[in-house]
């Protein structure tokens, strides 16, 4: 699970209302895709950047660029990867949002709305919704943990 924090946080509510609100969406284009989205968010490249330098790295879905990421190559699509990884995320999920499948988020969607469709707008959107509340729990937890005063024995 991604390392809580408020601007990830943040980055998923974002990437949900700009979906909610109009924002392009195509499940097969790497900058349009669940991934692709937020990316755009965390790290300010546009989707027909992200879309080229997927294009231009391998073949594959995000699911499948992340099979074959490797930290220490200079291929463009790995240095998204590292940016997006040093946003808190790991390479699970990624693989996770790009198919709706962790099951801790799935966890924190209404089972009415289920089963969701990785390629489905509106799924991706409750997805998201879900998973950046099921981060904000985490953290709000780890504070209260921090917050507890130390006893002198």
């Amino acid at each position: 699970m991604a390392t809580p924090s408020l601007e990830l946080i943040d980055a998923l509510r974002t990437t949900a209302h700009n979906l909610a609100t109009g924002a392009p969406y195509q499940w097969g284009h790497m900058g349009s895709c669940n991934c692709g989205h937020l990316a755009q968010v965390l790290t300010s490249f546009t989707r027909a950047e992200i879309h080229a330098w997927a294009l231009e790295s391998r073949e594959g879905d995000w699911s499948e660029q992340t099979a074959e990421y490797c930290p220490n190559s200079h291929i463009p699509m790995d240095k998204m990867i590292d940016a997006l990884v040093a946003k808190g995320l790991s390479i699970e999920d990624l693989r996770h949002l790009e198919y709706l499948s962790d099951p801790l988020v799935l966890q924190h969607v209404s089972e009415k709305d289920k089963p969701l469709e990785y390629n489905r707008k509106e799924d991706v959107i409750k997805y998201i919704r879900a998973w950046a509340s099921v981060l904000e729990n985490h953290l709000q937890y780890e504070n209260k943990l921090l917050s507890k005063p130390e006893y002198i024995l």
